[in-house]
């Protein structure tokens, strides 16, 4: 198996900062949320309030500018969480649209 190729920091994909707001749900549970950072493959989120999800859990998020996905925990720490998304169809075509409408420009692309 070839090996994905990192980030100087130990990522595999770059990260682009933004503050999209939007709501995570987890089993009935709504939290509203905002994006810190995202990329083609996950974002990291900022939760105003606590939910049970755990690493591995499916969540659903919904943000005016993404749509609804379903994305899973990869980590959940001090009201922050990152979630990789499903690779759906569906999900990969939001997230091309997403990069196309809003971050055009590749000098935008940030390593955090």
């Amino acid at each position: 198996m070839l090996a994905a190729k990192l980030s100087t920091d130990g990522r595999r994909s770059q990260r682009i900062r933004c503050h999209i707001r939007g709501t995570l749900e987890f089993i009935g549970q709504k939290l509203t949320m905002r994006v810190l950072d995202i990329s083609k493959s996950g974002m990291a989120i900022h939760l105003e309030g606590w939910i049970e999800a755990k690493r591995g859990a499916t969540v659903s998020v919904y943000c005016a500018e993404l749509g609804h996905m379903e994305c899973t925990v990869r980590w959940y720490r001090a009201g922050k969480m990152g979630l990789e998304f499903d690779q759906t169809t569906n999900t990969v075509a939001q997230i091309t649209a997403y990069f196309r409408n809003f971050h055009r420009d590749p000098c935008n692309l940030v390593s955090i």
